[in-house]
């Protein structure tokens, strides 16, 4: 059983530490592209303000932008051992 845990040790390329901050990322990066959808106008003629709002322009990007930085943490980031 000993040599068996020894040969599944290498199997993972990250830490669990690693995998829980890029599972962070990509909930980060969800949200954002959540909050980016919808709001539009059904009738091409006719403008619809609402797509120029915080949300749309400022705070969706900026989170898919802070997630993607996230994961980039958490590709570069040691394992403690």
């Amino acid at each position: 059983m000993n040599k068996k845990k020894q040969e599944n040790k290498g199997v993972f390329l990250f830490a669990k530490k690693n995998y829980i901050i890029m599972l962070i990322g990509i909930a980060v990066i969800a949200l954002g592209f959540i909050l980016m959808a919808g709001g539009g106008s059904e009738d091409p003629a006719v403008f619809n303000e609402e797509i120029y709002n915080f949300r749309r322009i400022r705070l969706a990007p900026t989170l898919v932008i802070i997630g993607l930085a996230i994961e980039i943490y958490a590709i570069m980031a040691k394992p403690n051992k």
